[in-house]
This record gives C-alpha cells, sequence and structure tokens, in this order.
C-alpha cells in the first residue's frame, strides 16, 4: 500500500500557498506541484518549495492522485467534478460550491465515482473546539459572532456564504436536530453582495441558534456561546481558549475545575465550577490536510464530508435568499 499520496493545489492565492506549503511538511503527502490561472503565482510558490509549476489543470490531474482545490468559490464545482470524474480525490475549501445545486451534484458525483471529498471547515479542528471532546455538548441556545476587518479576497460571495459558513456548520455538528426555521436579515455595504449578516436559527429540539458575520468592522471576532443543561461553555476561536461553566446539584458530586462556590438554597441548590480544558497545541489547517490524506490511504470516510458540507449550504442558501427577498420588497 502506498504510504504517500500524490498531490497538487489549485490555486495559489495567500491560502493555496499556505496548503501548498504545509503540504510539504506533511508526512502521507507527496507534493507534486501546483496551478494558478496566474501562472507567476504558481512559478514562485513552486520555484519555493522545488515543484513544477502545471501549465493547466489536465497536465496537473495527470499527475497526482488527489487535489486541494483553493480557486475562488465560483469555480469549485468546475474544478472539483472534473477532477473527481478523472478519479481524483478532492480537499475543496470552504464553502464547497456557490450553491446547493452544486453541491448537490458534488454529493451525487463522490458517491459514483467512489472518491473521497473533503471539505474545509476548518474550525472543526481549531484548539478551542478540540479541547471540548472530552465534554457531552447539548447547546440549547447559541450566540455567535464572527466580524472581520475588510479584505479584497472572498467577496465574490456573500458574508454568509464567506465567514457565517463556519459557525453554521459547528452548529449543525453540534445540535443534532433539524432546522425548522431560519430568520435572518443582512446589508451590503462595501462590495455587491452580503456585508453583515444576522440569522436565527430554530431545531425541532427547541434549540436556538443567533448568528452574526461581518467582514466590514472595525475590531475582529471570532467568538461562540453555548448554553445547555447546567452549563455554559464559550469559545473563542481566535485565542484558541475555551471556557466551561458548570452548575450542578450538589449530590451529584463536583465536576472536575475551580469550585466557584454554591449558589441558591435547598432543591435549587447548584454548585458552580469553572473548567478552562487544555486545548492541544496543533495547526489546523495541516491537521484537517492531515486527516484528509489519512482518509485516502485508509479507505476511511473524510472527517467533514461532501454532505455534511451540503447541510451547511442548504442552510447558508436560505439565509441568503431571505435576506435577498427583504432587500426586494424594501425596494417596491
Amino acid at each position: 500500500m502506498n504510504e504517500r499520496i500524490k498531490i497538487g493545489v489549485i490555486g495559489v492565492g495567500h491560502l493555496g500557498q499556505t496548503h501548498a506549503r504545509l503540504l510539504k511538511q506533511v508526512k502521507t503527502a507527496d507534493l507534486v506541484g501546483v496551478y494558478d490561472v496566474d501562472r507567476t503565482k504558481a512559478e514562485n510558490i513552486a520555484a519555493e518549495l522545488g515543484v513544477k509549476a502545471f501549465g493547466s489543470v489536465d497536465e496537473l490531474a495527470q499527475s497526482t492522485e488527489a487535489v486541494s482545490i483553493v480557486a475562488p468559490t465560483s469555480v469549485h464545482y468546475e474544478l472539483a467534478a472534473r477532477l473527481m470524474k478523472e478519479g481524483r480525490h478532492c480537499f475543496i475549501e470552504k464553502p464547497v460550491t456557490a450553491s446547493v445545486k452544486e453541491a448537490e451534484e458534488i454529493c451525487a458525483i463522490a458517491d459514483r465515482e467512489n472518491v473521497k471529498v473533503q471539505v474545509g471547515h476548518i474550525e472543526r479542528f481549531n484548539p478551542a473546539v478540540l479541547a471540548l471532546s472530552h465534554l457531552k455538548l447539548e447547546p440549547m441556545f447559541v450566540e455567535c459572532h464572527r466580524l472581520a476587518q475588510f479584505k479584497p479576497r472572498g467577496i465574490d460571495v456573500a458574508v454568509v456564504l464567506d465567514l457565517m459558513v463556519h459557525d453554521i456548520d459547528l452548529i449543525l455538528n453540534f445540535i443534532k436536530s433539524s432546522v425548522t426555521s431560519i430568520d435572518a436579515s443582512g446589508v451590503g455595504v462595501i462590495s455587491d453582495t452580503v456585508d453583515i449578516a444576522n440569522a436565527r436559527i430554530k431545531f425541532a429540539n427547541g434549540a436556538v441558534a443567533n448568528l452574526t458575520s461581518s467582514r466590514i468592522s472595525q475590531h475582529p471576532m471570532r467568538k461562540m456561546r453555548m448554553f445547555q443543561r447546567d452549563g455554559y461553555i464559550s469559545i473563542d476561536f481566535a485565542e484558541g481558549i475555551a471556557e466551561v461553566y458548570r452548575a450542578t446539584k450538589p449530590e451529584l458530586g463536583v465536576p472536575s475545575g475551580l469550585n466557584l462556590g454554591t449558589i441558591g438554597i435547598g432543591d435549587a441548590a447548584r454548585v458552580v465550577t469553572y473548567e478552562q480544558p487544555e486545548a492541544p497545541q496543533v495547526n489546523s489547517l495541516k491537521m484537517e490536510l492531515e486527516l484528509f490524506l489519512q482518509s485516502v490511504l485508509a479507505d476511511t470516510p473524510t472527517v467533514v464530508s461532501a454532505h455534511e458540507a451540503l447541510k451547511v449550504m442548504v442552510v447558508a442558501d436560505s439565509i441568503v435568499k431571505q435576506i435577498e427577498e427583504s432587500k426586494k420588497l424594501l425596494s417596491l
């Protein structure tokens, strides 16, 4: 059995270059080369890493078993569909595609061609999220703020697909229940698409998630707060820190962590504890690339499948459409 997978990178802008540099460090990766429509970019990173700058996608495909697609979202479908039909395994940066229909087709092709597809929902591998792996997460109310300063890249899609998808993916992963309703609003400020958006998502089990995303903020913020029975969990994605507060009945024993004392009396008494679980020191992007290649080598399911990414797209698409409909009504 092969111990290394021949892989190439398509799209070597800022993020694509990072993919290429990290793949050069991954033991199971044999980075054979890169491709970009900007030939100079491809040649520069290829020279730095000692790999080939391919002249076309077809040329790259002929020399690889797997591909990391880090091109603009608008061409994800075209590239992935083409490569999967040629039997190439694909790591696709988020969002998986620009539309639900395209995402559905990606799932169908992957299943039909029996190739691996992993989507780059990188926050799954944030140290703060990994630190919570020992906990039973059953959030009933979630508050998310993902605010970024303006950058020209990524504006080919609405902020919902650019930034909010991270939180949608995590929420769908944490809340094991179907979505029953979505209420959304948003506006475009700098670009021709939506730059700031808010969405309230309700689930069949009664859980509610409130998400705000902006790419025109002065101060960056990437935080999630979750409330569940007898517990409050705070995640700071930028700092890689998770904090856990528990309020448990005294007769159940004191959970691990710092004992902050008891609140309430009688049957209402609760012992309050605080814990900052240790976060593993990992490079999140390198980790997800390693896991992708591991799934190819071992022929096991990918950690973030195309089908999971499709569920994210369905929610994101509903949010975008609601915002567009609101804008139409306001213009009447």
